[in-house]
């Protein structure tokens, strides 16, 4: 007898149910320590919580704790700023924050009841190396582009040339270079800059 052939399932969320003893002090600890925010609460008296971190939901049912080697994994824009969010929040972290050799940069910690909740974004600096020569490029930027392209190089943890050459790849694949928690950054330096042009600005500029 064959197997059935599967269908084409399309699925756009995942939902985790964790029971906890005390649904309350569950809540706090995940909106107050680990930025989770309240989604709803289900039952008279409550006994049934949804909490979200940015898209992502999960459930907390109060019950017997059964936490076991299992994990939920939350993929992140910048693990590295909520790690550091969550350390000054006096979290339990049980793995610090390391880049993985499968490609991705991430830490663990355990909440209340010693469930593992480990978050991470990707990292692409692992995979077979890539020979290439560099030359240097004679390259004048407009001054408030280039103070905020020095800034967001020491963000990345790259140098100035590595970041342009990230931001030309992805642009010549017409794929965004850069993670919504990267473009929110970049906003903050827009003002520190004081950039008030926009994407198009450059077709304007008149050197001084």
């Amino acid at each position: 007898m064959t197997n059935p052939t599967p269908p084409v399932v399309e699925c756009e969320k995942m939902h985790v149910t964790l029971p906890v003893s005390n649904l309350a002090a569950a809540i706090e600890f995940y909106v107050t320590k680990l930025g989770f925010r309240l989604g709803f609460l289900w039952g008279e008296p409550a006994f049934f919580a949804g909490i979200t971190l940015g898209a992502v939901e999960i459930f907390l049912k109060e019950d017997t704790p059964a936490p076991n080697a299992g994990a939920v994994v939350f993929m992140v824009g910048d693990a590295d700023a909520l790690y550091e969010f969550h350390r000054a929040n006096g979290v339990e972290v049980e793995e610090e924050i390391d880049d993985r050799e499968y490609g991705i940069r991430d830490y663990a910690v355990k909440d209340l009841h010693g469930y593992r909740l480990v978050f991470g974004h990707h990292s692409y600096s692992f995979g077979p190396k890539i020979k290439i020569e560099r030359v240097d490029v004679l390259v004048r930027l407009e001054k408030r582009l280039a103070g905020l392209l020095q800034d967001l190089a020491e963000h990345k943890r790259m140098t100035v040339g590595s970041c342009l050459e990230e931001i030309l790849l992805h642009t010549n694949e017409g794929v965004e270079p850069h993670t919504k928690s990267t473009l929110r950054y970049i906003e903050e330096l827009k003002k520190k800059h004081g950039i008030d042009y926009d994407s198009h600005g450059s077709y304007r500029f008149v050197e001084e």
